[in-house]
C-alpha cells in the first residue's frame, strides 16, 4: 500500500486518485504497481462497473500545489538509474507501460479528469481511458524531446492518429496546448468547466452505469481553439517524417509562427527529434497497442543508455540551467545508423510483455 495514490471503491466505481501534489502527481514505480494491482482486482469484481481517475488537491489547499493532474513520471529516478546499471529504470518502464496497456484494453469504462497539467506519464494514464474530460485549466504536452527522451507511454500509438500532422508537431516541439485544443483534436472526449467537476463526479458516483450519459449531458462548448488557427501551417510545414525536411520547410516559410517553431526545435535533442518522428511512423502502422508498447519499451531501454537523456535531465531537472549539450549536436550529425540502432529489437528475454488476467475490452 502507498499513500502516493489512493485506490478505493465507491458505490461501484473504482477510484484512482493521484496524491503527490508537491511533485504534480508524477508517477513513481510504487504508484504504477498499486494502480495495476487495483485494476486487475476490479476487473474480476462484478460490483465495480466503472473506473474514475483524478488527482487529490493539496491538503492545505495551496493552489500552487493543486495545479496539475499528472506532470509525468519519476524522471529523477530514471536518470539516476541510467547513470548506473539502468535496472531500476527498466523496471519502472516495464510497470508503467503495463499500466498504460492495461488501461487501454480494460473491459470496464474508464473516465480520466485531466484538470490541470497533463504531461508525459500523465498522458499515458489518461489517453487510454474511454472518456477524457478536459477543463479550462488543462495544459497538455509531450515534452520529452527537451530532455533527450521520446514521447513514450503510448505516444507512438496516439500521436500519429491525431488529425493531420498535429501529432508530429507535438512530438517534435513538445508544444503545450490547452483544454479547448484537446477537445478540438480529440485528445479530450468532453470539455467541462473545472468548477463543475465535483458535482459531475458526485453524479457518476451515484449512478456509475450512467457514466457516459452524465458526461454527455454536462459537456460544455469549449472556447475557440487557438491550435485550430495553425492547423494548416502544421500540416504543411510538418508534413515530412524527416526532421531535416521539416527544418527546411520552416526556414523557407520564414513567417512568425514558423520562425518560432525553428527556435523551439533548436533547443531539443536532435537525436530524439528523429527518434520521435520515426516512432510515430512505426507506431502508426502497428496492429495493436501492445505492439506499440513493446516497441516503446525497446526504445526506452536504448535511449537511457545514450548521453542525451542524462544530459537533458541534468540541464532541465537537476541543474536547471536549460543549456544541454546534445550529442550529436545537430540533425545532420545524427545518422540513420544511429537511429536504426536505437530501434533494434531487444533480445527475446528482455522484451516487454503485457500483464495477464484481463480480457481485452473497449479502450
Amino acid at each position: 500500500m502507498t499513500d502516493q495514490v489512493l485506490t478505493i471503491i465507491e458505490n461501484g466505481v473504482g477510484r484512482i486518485r493521484l496524491n503527490r501534489p508537491k511533485a504534480i502527481h508524477a508517477l513513481t514505480p510504487v504508484m504504477c504497481e498499486a494502480i495495476n494491482e487495483a485494476l486487475l482486482g476490479w476487473a474480476l469484481d462484478d460490483s465495480v462497473v466503472a473506473v474514475m481517475i483524478d488527482h487529490l488537491p493539496a491538503a492545505d489547499g495551496d493552489p500552487k500545489l493543486s495545479r496539475g493532474f499528472c506532470a509525468g513520471g519519476d524522471i529523477a529516478l530514471i536518470a539516476n538509474s541510467a547513470k548506473a546499471d539502468c535496472v531500476e529504470a527498466e523496471r519502472f518502464f516495464m510497470q508503467e507501460y503495463r499500466m498504460n496497456h492495461l488501461l487501454f484494453v480494460y473491459p470496464k469504462p474508464i473516465v480520466a479528469f485531466i484538470d490541470g497539467i497533463v504531461m508525459g506519464g500523465g498522458v499515458g494514464i489518461s489517453l487510454p481511458a474511454r472518456f477524457r474530460v478536459a477543463t479550462e485549466r488543462t495544459t497538455f504536452a509531450m515534452p520529452e524531446t527537451g530532455i533527450g527522451l521520446f514521447p513514450d507511454v503510448g505516444g507512438g500509438w496516439f500521436l500519429p492518429r491525431l488529425p493531420g500532422r498535429v501529432g508530429a508537431w507535438l512530438a517534435a516541439t513538445g508544444s503545450r496546448i490547452d483544454g479547448s485544443d484537446c477537445a478540438a483534436i480529440g485528445i479530450a472526449t468532453h470539455y467541462i468547466a473545472s468548477d463543475n467537476l465535483e458535482a459531475i463526479k458526485a453524479r457518476i458516483l451515484a449512478d456509475p452505469l450512467g457514466l457516459g450519459e452524465i458526461l454527455d449531458e454536462n459537456a460544455e462548448v469549449p472556447p475557440p481553439s487557438k491550435l485550430e488557427a495553425h492547423r494548416a501551417e502544421i500540416d504543411r510545414l510538418f508534413a515530412s517524417d524527416r526532421a531535416e525536411d521539416i527544418v527546411a520547410a520552416l526556414k523557407a516559410d520564414g513567417g512568425e509562427w514558423a520562425t518560432k517553431q525553428l527556435a523551439v526545435l533548436a533547443t531539443k535533442s536532435p537525436q530524439t527529434i528523429k527518434v520521435a518522428l520515426r516512432q510515430l511512423v512505426e507506431g502508426g502502422s502497428k496492429a495493436s497497442f501492445a505492439d506499440n508498447m513493446a516497441m516503446e519499451y525497446g526504445l526506452a531501454c536504448a535511449i537511457i543508455r545514450r548521453p542525451d537523456f542524462v544530459e537533458g535531465v541534468r540541464a532541465v531537472i537537476f541543474d536547471k540551467d536549460n543549456a544541454p549539450l546534445w550529442s550529436p549536436a545537430t540533425l545532420e550529425d545524427t545518422s540513420d545508423a544511429m537511429i536504426d540502432a536505437i530501434f533494434a529489437p531487444l533480445p527475446p528475454e528482455k522484451q516487454w510483455t503485457p500483464l495477464s488476467g484481463v480480457e481485452p475490452g473497449m479502450g
